[in-house]
């Protein structure tokens, strides 16, 4: 198969419009078709089999680390397990006109399939999840419950193999020259855990010391916040400190672009309750089933409920007794003290004191629930714009303080105004992708501090499974059986009472169209903080982004400052984003898009305009092997070139790799 860069292919008018591609300022065949490309794009890595590329970040040395999520156990080592990697013997000419790196081909052979491959230089494991660490005593990325046992050896489903999937990597340097340091790696699992690394810089390239690594899920302050679930992408705030995020995608309340006032409206949640509601069953991952099982043909998808896996997991982490043990799993006895509030997962988190023996974890409880992919802080330390991933469920969102963050010495003090946006310009239907353009304005949820909003939290954190039965009207102890199917039926039909309320979500909304934000009754603030999407979308804001991911700025390395362009990765345009109905209405590209916007004088962003558009799912391999596909983290170098990390679904490619790509916009 001949070698190709985007470079070269974007190079003339011909070549573009034989790919289905045109950039601006190319004049080419326009059929209305995808992909699209403002600038070029060209192919620097692809990763080994079943792994995404994640958790991109680039040293002052300008060399680049990446994670190895999830390769198949079937690549041989060092590939087989999930990694976090450097490339070495190259390093990115930010001075350069885009010519430091060579011509990368596709992967068409079992070798070059099963290894990570570079344009340049070689990627170099430093280390891989369940590396022994901290002494001998812990493996990396495996929590440990409070008597020391590693989580990984009980029974009960899993979100993923737990020390498999490393996310974000944010380096915290110890030296003036950026050669010495933390290195504080994401694993995206449940129970979370988020890594610390001393990694260091010589003549001979970078090297790791695992001896002194340590699990943060290990530190009694972690723990005491209730943990961490699904630690997925993340960023480094501009005063210094790694800001995790937790993609609790479980979240949901309804399913769809539905909305709880659907619900309401209907007398019933059949066909639109979501996973949030049955958080606290027995087994939750298995409501799918017996949803299946309860309603027959009028059964619907639950979504999210494979983002409930795990939950047992997280209650022996945070204490639970584990008596709920058989040789097959999990066995149905409810989990009574211990069990997880699920109000305490779907945040950003702020790592500080982060070079400190004992690193202080806390959690932005005030920034909003959601499954949040990444946080992007802007310059003032005030403002601060977020991505939620997820099945018509995602979004933007923005939280604003009301001073700097850092200014506040008690991190419960932090006070702010969360945002959703509204699309002001006018949806076409079966809107292009490269063409649609979308206005916002930021419709304000309400204003609370941290501490307010972990007050509200800690009002559920004695909620168990046994809750969850008490739902049905026959004892769980005398009949299991009966009493689970009536409680699921109450649930799914009217909502899980241990939990905010549809009825109070439908009333905080009613007045704060009739009030305002800051006039709702006392009782009902907590609810954008801790349903965030369900209010957002009562409110009729812009929800429908369909798998809204990466976001980082030309300002990466001190925060979003004004004129900076920032970079919006959707890894598909399809389902919610792309009906006849909502505020945004685009032609399906199941490849997905980058949007792009500019930070404004006041630190806003107003506008967003498509960057690169990706394939649909009926192009053939002439088109879709040579094209960003479903992009997912997007990191921002310091000359303005964008590195894009694929989580692909392959559709039409003739190869099974996902890959890296850098980006170059058109000045």
């Amino acid at each position: 198969m001949p070698e190709f860069t985007r470079r070269k292919l974007l190079s003339s008018t011909a070549a573009a419009a034989a790919l289905g591609v045109t950039g601006t300022g190319t004049v080419g065949a326009d059929d209305g078709t995808e992909p699209w490309v403002d600038g070029s794009v060209d192919l620097f890595a692809t990763t080994a089999l079943g792994a995404e590329v994640t958790g991109p970040f680039v040293f002052e040395t300008n060399e680049l680390l990446f994670s190895l999520q999830h390769p198949s156990s079937d690549n041989p080592d060092p590939y087989s397990r999930g990694a976090i990697g450097i490339v070495e013997n190259h390093q990115f000419d930010m001075d350069g006109q885009n010519t430091d790196f060579g011509v990368l081909s596709i992967p068409d052979t079992d070798q070059q399939q099963s290894q990570v491959r570079t344009a340049e230089g070689e990627y170099t494991i430093l280390a891989h999840g369940r590396d022994a660490i901290d002494g001998g005593d812990a493996a990396l990325g495996v929590p440990q419950t409070p008597d020391g046992e590693a989580v990984d050896q009980f029974a009960g489903s899993r979100y993923s193999e737990l020390g498999n999937d490393p996310d974000m990597n944010q380096f915290v340097a110890t030296n003036d020259e950026g050669t010495e340091g933390h290195l504080f790696t994401n694993f995206e699992q449940s129970p979370g855990d988020v890594t610390r690394i001393p990694i260091s810089r010589d003549a001979d390239g970078w090297a790791a010391d695992l001896e002194n690594a340590i699990n943060l899920s290990s530190l009694d302050a972690w723990r005491e916040m209730g943990g961490t679930r699904i630690d997925c992408g993340g960023d480094l705030s501009p005063w210094g400190t790694p800001m995790p995020a937790e993609e609790e995608y479980s979240h949901t309340l309804t399913t769809g672009t539905t909305s709880v006032s659907d619900m309401v409206d209907a007398g019933t949640g059949v066909g639109m309750r979501g996973a949030g509601h049955f958080f606290n069953r027995p087994n939750p991952a298995d409501i799918q089933s017996a949803v299946d099982s309860l309603y027959g043909d009028e059964a619907w998808y639950v979504q999210g409920y494979w983002a409930l896996t795990g939950v047992e997991l997280l209650a022996y982490y945070l204490g639970a007794e584990p008596f709920d043990q058989s040789d097959d799993g999990n066995n149905r006895e409810p989990i009574g003290a211990n069990f997880p509030n699920k109000y305490r997962y779907g945040y950003l988190l702020d790592i500080r004191e982060p070079t400190a023996e004992t690193p202080e974890p806390m959690k932005y409880w005030v920034m909003g629930r959601a499954s949040w992919e990444l946080p992007e802080v802007a310059d003032d330390e005030q403002t601060v714009f977020m991505t939620s991933d997820g099945e018509d469920k995602g979004g933007f969102y923005k939280f604003e303080a009301e001073e700097p963050i850092p200014s506040y010495d008690d991190p419960s003090d932090i006070r702010g105004t969360l945002y959703a946006p509204k699309r002001t310009n006018a949806p076409a239907n079966r809107e292009r992708p490269k063409n649609a353009t979308l206005d916002l304005e930021w419709v304000s949820l309400g204003t609370a501090t941290n501490g307010e909003v972990e007050s509200w939290i800690a009002e559920y954190d004695d909620i168990t499974q046994i809750h969850y039965l008490e739902h049905a009207e026959t004892s769980w102890v005398d009949d299991f059986d009966r009493a689970l199917a009536e409680a699921d039926r109450e649930v799914a039909e009217n909502g899980n009472r241990d939990y905010i309320s549809d009825e109070m979500i439908v009333t905080w909304a009613d007045q704060h169209r009739q009030r305002g934000p800051d006039s709702v009754d006392e009782e009902l603030r907590r609810v954008p903080f801790l349903e965030t999407r369900a209010a957002a979308r009562e409110l009729d804001a812009t929800v429908e982004f369909r798998k809204s991911e990466g976001i980082d700025t030309t300002g990466n390395q001190t925060g979003a400052q004004p004129g900076d362009e920032m970079y919006i990765g959707l890894a598909e345009v399809n389902a919610g984003m792309a009906d006849d109905s909502g505020d945004l209405r685009h032609k399906q590209v199941d490849g997905g898009m980058v949007y792009r916007a500019t930070v404004e004088e006041d630190y806003d962003v107003t506008r967003l305009e498509p960057a690169v558009v990706g394939p649909k799912a009926e192009d053939p391999p002439s088109v879709a092997d040579k094209t960003p596909l479903n992009v997912d983290n997007t990191y921002v170098m310091p000359d303005g070139r964008v590195l894009l990390c694929e989580d692909a679904d392959q559709l039409g490619r003739s190869y099974p790799n996902d890959g890296l790509y850098v980006y170059e916009p058109n000045n």
